[in-house]
């Protein structure tokens, strides 16, 4: 690579200083220092439904971020667009006015953001600026992987078996800490507190104790998980009222931990065999899940925009119903589990990933009302919301993504609570108004005889057993 003068490095999601391609870079090979960018654009976020507690994740990451950088002597800038003729415009006079010559950034794969950086790379290659663009977000990059015939993969065990082989040969080592930087004389601009458009339903107090912020919070969060749950992942990720997972999503998400530095981690865990230790190679095989539906999303733009990765299912027959929908976005389906789950996550802004599979695939397949509305509202609510993972998940429980089981797998949401909640502990935290029953009766309260008004808790607003034979007549009806 050749050496630029003054560069600029655009953080976007990839909020930390450790392991990062594009800043690593532009230290390296930038003559006269580095300045920071971020980029607070609420339009563009209220676009893509982000959710208010995660904007708030960002914010108090971006000030670790700042101070971080601060004590590597390299500036934090930010540019609001609110008070911008065009982002591309901004940015490029934001770098003449620093004397700037390049900028750097990691790439981003969703269809509207790669069409924002390619107008923010063709304008400032106009105005005579190089632009440097880095693969960070993945281990592998998009494109890495392909079937034999040369097409992307479209079922996850084989891509798994494919990456797996790539890595152990081609282990991309995490960069080594940055070094300081020759102070620049230039200052950093004053960070938001608030956005406006974004406020949490998450007390700022509780959700700063929930997610705490910054690289060393991130990394302390992955080292105690390595030492005390991944040995037990394989039972624990299942039961939502244990911390038996790492928690690490929202990090992943913002990047304030990248994949590299996670799978370094697992490595060091299972003495350099991270695919022969069970606990952990499950734990990395949800690293993989998460590159492989970024990967999906660089092959098939289309999942970008609000379609099925199974194009024949854009035929199903929706349901239509506000009424059903309001009761499962609120906790008032009259399934325990799926009620406790929802509660948690308008509590909280976060749902455990067993959880997330029984209400998505209750929504659709016991309400057979459609994934898109779920997606929506979850993206809306999570702290960890990202596109590609939250598409490939509800389109997985739809079964109109890539998921290589029949679409008549329909999860019975009683059955699933009683085993992955045997004791009612996370139900009974959700759902204080069943606190009293015993453990069978609890998670179908009504059905089992519990004396309770639907006042007090509402009868089941569906028939399991009669909608799950709805929901595969109506994909039966597609073949």
């Amino acid at each position: 690579m050749t050496d630029f003068g003054r560069s600029l490095v655009w953080f976007r999601r990839d909020l930390r200083a450790s392991d990062h391609s594009a800043l690593s870079a532009a230290l390296e090979h930038s003559t006269r220092g580095v300045v920071g960018l971020f980029v607070v654009d609420a339009a563009f976020w209220q676009q893509h439904h982000e959710a208010s507690i995660k904007v708030d994740f960002w914010l108090r990451n971006l000030a670790a971020l700042k101070a971080r950088l601060e004590a590597l002597g390299i500036p934090l800038k930010v540019i609001d667009t609110a008070h911008a003729p065009t982002l591309p415009e901004a940015v490029v006079a934001l770098a003449r006015r620093l004397e700037c010559d390049t900028l750097h950034f990691h790439r981003e794969y969703e269809v509207n953001e790669v069409a924002r950086d390619r107008a923010v790379r063709a304008f400032c290659l106009e105005a005579g600026l190089k632009v440097c663009a880095y693969h960070d977000r993945v281990i592998l990059p998009p494109g890495a992987l392909r079937t034999g015939s040369g097409t992307p993969y479209g079922v996850f065990t084989p891509y798994r078996r494919a990456w797996e082989k790539v890595v152990a040969h081609n282990l991309e080592r995490v960069l080594p800490e940055p070094a300081a930087q020759t102070p620049l004389h230039i200052e950093s601009d004053t960070l938001p507190d608030a956005v406006a458009g974004f406020t949490s339903h998450v007390p700022l107090g509780e959700a700063a104790t929930r997610y705490p912020a910054g690289e060393e919070a991130a990394h302390a969060k992955l080292k105690r998980f390595m030492r005390t749950a991944a040995p037990a992942y394989v039972e624990g990720r299942n039961v939502p009222s244990r911390e038996g997972t790492s928690g690490l999503s929202p990090y992943l998400a913002a990047g304030i931990l990248s994949p590299r530095q996670c799978l370094e981690a697992a490595c060091k865990a299972s003495n350099g065999h991270p695919f022969a230790t069970e606990g952990i190679s499950t734990w990395v095989s949800e690293l993989i899940w998460r590159e492989f539906y970024t990967h999906l999303l660089c092959d098939y733009p289309r999942l970008s925009r609000g379609r099925p990765f199974k194009l024949a299912t854009d035929a199903i027959d929706w349901r239509d119903s506000e009424v059903d929908f309001r009761a499962w976005c609120d906790g008032k389906t009259g399934f325990p589990i799926v009620d406790a789950a929802m509660r948690a996550l308008k509590g909280t802004g976060f749902m455990h990933n067993r959880l997330r599979m029984i209400v998505a695939m209750f929504l659709t397949k016991d309400l057979l009302i459609d994934w898109r509305r779920g997606e929506h509202f979850f993206m809306t609510h999570l702290v960890d919301g990202d596109l590609s993972a939250n598409n490939g998940g509800w389109q997985w429980s739809a079964s109109t993504g890539t998921d290589a089981q029949p679409y008549f797998r329909v999860f019975n949401p009683t059955t699933q609570g009683e085993t992955y909640d045997p004791d009612g502990s996370f139900i009974r935290k959700w759902l204080p108004e069943l606190a009293h029953l015993d453990n069978k009766t609890l998670h179908d309260p009504h059905a089992r005889g519990a004396k309770l008004s639907a006042t007090v808790y509402p009868r089941p607003i569906v028939n399991h057993a009669e909608a799950r034979l709805r929901a595969i007549a109506t994909f039966k009806a597609i073949k």
